[in-house]
């Protein structure tokens, strides 16, 4: 028999949620590969240690951007890899697999995840609006009249929708989130400190010490770069605030999504969204402050998922045990 397999195919982290199991893998979406031969060496957490440090024959690098696909050929490897792990495909059975993808993107971007799934292994692939998957998994009533607001921070894309009786009402989908913050520190500390570090080093400031709150400091961190001055390797403290106000601009960028997409909103839901507020997931929800921050400049109260990071892979796994109630939410193809 066929199993059903859930697919949140992120630019930083990929889920895979299963029919009656739940999530089974939480995997950083990167690969190595044979830069001759583009054959997979490995992929994940294994291949995201890799990263700026391989050989010349060797390549670690993320296939997905932006929350599309980059490269077909290694995204489709990448994922065929897992649904064998999870032993979702045999010699006798194919599966069927519901994949979130970003509001708003090309017809051609929808096509190269669908062509992925089936390279992949699938025998049947639905697509599901990443929004509309955090909203199921963040346990809104998504199929109610009453309007109901979420942002989606992932690692590539923003996504912002207002969403009532089961659709997308109104919504703003930008390609700014957690890596434009990385990027942001990178830029911020050369700037600032004529220092340049790697954007893992960036990633790691934005964690341990990074606040979207004045109100918030998570003191100092001292990291290794490399002097633009002196043309060697130095020691720097970093602290929160540099942090907060290196990612100041990308979190303006994103509430300003938020009140576009508010703007866009018909009046009569507009009501509902003061009554219920906004509800943050993905994983620049976690950032120390971002919800009293968000909420400041709205004007709205924010309410952050219990697992930000999964909401999507919740949301789909929703979907799937409880086909009868939300089969509307799919459409399946088959090749």
């Amino acid at each position: 028999m066929a199993k059903t397999v859930g697919v949140d195919l992120g630019t930083a982290n990929t889920l895979i949620c299963m029919k009656g199991e739940g999530i089974v893998i939480r995997s950083p979406s990167v690969v190595a590969i044979n830069r001759d031969t583009r054959e997979i060496i490995t992929q994940g957490a294994e291949a995201k240690r890799m990263m700026g440090k391989t050989p010349r024959g060797i390549l670690a690098f993320r296939p997905i951007k932006d929350g599309v696909i980059t490269d077909a050929d290694v995204t489709s490897g990448m994922l065929r890899n897992y649904l064998l792990s999870i032993g979702a495909i045999s010699t006798f059975s194919r599966p069927y697999v519901i994949a979130s993808i970003p509001y708003g993107v090309t017809e051609v971007e929808r096509q190269a995840l669908e062509s992925a799934a089936f390279y992949a292994g699938a025998r049947k692939v639905a697509l599901i609006d990443e929004p509309l998957a955090a909203a199921l998994g963040t346990g809104l009533n998504v199929g109610g009249p009453k309007g109901t607001m979420i942002v989606d921070m992932g690692g590539g894309t923003t996504e912002v929708a207002v969403i009532s009786m089961g659709g997308i009402v109104a919504s703003k989908s930008i390609r700014i989130a957690g890596d434009e913050l990385d990027a942001a520190i990178v830029e911020y500390i050369r700037l600032t400190r004529s220092v340049l570090i790697g954007v893992s080093t960036a990633e790691e400031l934005k964690i341990r010490i990074g606040s979207a709150h004045g109100e918030i400091d998570r003191g100092s961190l001292t990291v290794s770069g490399m002097s633009l001055v002196r043309r060697m390797g130095v020691n720097i403290q970093i602290s929160s605030a540099e942090i907060r106000e290196a990612i100041k601009e990308p979190l303006d960028e994103i509430i300003s999504a938020i009140k576009q997409a508010f703007e866009q909103t018909p009046p009569e839901i507009s009501s509902d969204l003061y009554d219920f507020g906004i509800a943050l997931t993905g994983g620049g929800a976690l950032i120390p402050g971002i919800g009293k921050l968000i909420s400041e400049k709205t004007g709205m109260r924010v309410r952050i998922a219990q697992k930000p990071m999964e909401s999507v892979c919740r949301g789909i796994y929703r979907v799937i045990e409880h086909a009868a109630e939300l089969e509307g939410f799919l459409r399946y193809r088959e090749r």
